[in-house]
């Protein structure tokens, strides 16, 4: 199933989504504001991105969004059409105890394709590049290191092109669009099949393949 069709599907079953987004998963976990952290990755779909996230310890919430261009309050469709400058991205809320911002850089690494300069997978347009949206003077040293150990590592062959921004207002995406793995699991299990995600990572970075959490968010401490 290609984007643009996924993309069609997910606008025309946003009435009907959204009122049953309370019973299509677990309930949140109750969240505590005290000594969180923010990171914002951009890695092609946030679908994918959510899952690859959701259930890491120390991960209190991750929302899907809209970050880095220029038009105030998009809709996913004007994001879809490149027309607003945007990334789809996550907002992560962690906890630096549990989970440090470097283990999160290195998950968000092995999650993408960082070579990949016209998108993600199958994804292709200026909105699923890769970037990572650093929030302060820390995160950005953070970042360009992880970034440049693994280009010396020699691991990849093609050039990184994953950028290093500043961030900026993220607008959180449609209702319909949060934990869409969990609200619409066979149609979300196959896009990311179709677009061919765990192919492409599997060989980029074998066994270290960042991998969906569906199991783990839908059955803690298993």
């Amino acid at each position: 199933m290609s984007r643009p069709l996924v993309a069609f599907f997910a606008a025309a079953l946003a009435a009907w989504l959204v009122p049953a987004a309370a019973a299509a998963g677990p309930a949140p976990a109750a969240r505590s504001t005290a000594a969180a952290d923010t990171a914002i990755f951009a890695g092609g779909c946030f679908w994918c991105m959510e899952s690859q996230f959701e259930g890491v310890p120390g991960v209190r919430s991750v929302i899907s969004g809209y970050t880095g261009g220029h038009k105030a309050n998009p809709t996913y469709e004007e994001v879809c059409e490149h027309r607003t400058g945007h990334y789809e991205a996550v907002r992560i809320a962690f906890d630096p105890a549990v989970a440090s911002y470097a283990a999160l850089l290195e998950r968000f690494w092995h999650g993408v394709d960082p070579t990949q300069q016209d998108g993600q997978f199958c994804d292709l347009g200026e909105s699923y590049r890769t970037a990572i949206f650093y929030r302060s003077d820390a995160q950005r040293r953070a970042a360009l290191a992880s970034r440049d150990a693994l280009r010396k590592s020699g691991r990849l062959k093609g050039t990184i092109v994953t950028e290093i921004r500043p961030a900026k207002t993220f607008w959180v995406a449609e209702d319909y669009h949060q934990d869409f793995y969990l609200k619409q699991p066979e149609r979300y299990r196959a896009y990311r099949e179709s677009c061919l995600r765990d192919r492409r990572l599997k060989a980029l970075w074998g066994e270290k393949a960042a991998k969906s959490n569906e199991h783990r968010v839908l059955n803690p401490g298993s």
